[in-house]
């Protein structure tokens, strides 16, 4: 090969290259298996008559499963939207038992930086805001009727590490905590706060386009 021929050949699959990289997708999606539980904590208060103690309003744990989609604006930086389907929680209260059940949709947006750029093992970090919606709730003691706020807003923050298996499929690990608390209100008294805070352990994989 001569040497205009091989310059020709180099330059082509620089430009290849260049293309490629351009019309590399910075879009991934991913799946996990979520291990919720909340913290239950929340101030004393007294309702009918009777003292209940701090940390006397439970919310229970359970998997659910998430949904994420990321979009890196370099190897390093990215946003993360963390999604999953709406959810009903039972609500405990110490000596009185079940109080009834709400629904909730919490997403949250996260900014992440992954370390190791290039490697095939990425610890990361994150940071963000949780806004959970709160609605469905079908609460009561001793007849009387609970209300609960329509929303939460809160700090959210992530770390976790990526495997990469291959080109597209990588293998997940994470946990996350969000600020999650409401009022409890009863008659248009509030009682209490639960500040539930629920961590998140989570595995899952993911597929970059």
């Amino acid at each position: 090969m001569n040497k205009t021929s091989l310059n020709f050949t180099r330059g082509a699959l620089l430009l290849i290259s260049a293309v490629a990289l351009q019309a590399a997708s910075p879009w991934s999606a991913r799946v996990r298996a979520t291990y919720l539980e909340t913290v239950d904590k929340s101030d004393a208060f007294t309702a009918l008559g009777i003292k209940f103690g701090e940390n006397a309003v439970a919310v229970n744990d359970k998997f659910i499963p998430e949904i994420d989609v990321d979009y890196a604006f370099t190897d390093t930086w990215s946003a993360e939207l963390v999604l999953t389907i709406p959810q009903t929680q039972d609500v405990t209260l110490a000596g009185v038992g079940k109080l009834g059940t709400f629904k909730h949709l919490p997403p949250t947006l996260l900014a992440k930086y992954r370390a190791n750029a290039g490697g095939s093992i990425r610890p990361y970090v994150g940071a963000g805001l949780n806004f959970t919606l709160i609605w469905g709730g079908n609460l009561s003691v001793a007849g009387v009727p609970l209300a609960l706020d329509n929303f939460s807003v809160g700090l959210a923050a992530q770390g976790g590490v990526d495997i990469k298996l291959d080109e597209r499929w990588t293998m997940n690990f994470d946990v996350k905590r969000a600020a999650l608390r409401t009022d409890v209100k009863a008659g248009g008294a509030t009682l209490t706060e639960a500040r539930l805070d629920p961590w998140l352990f989570s595995a899952g994989v993911s597929y970059a386009f």
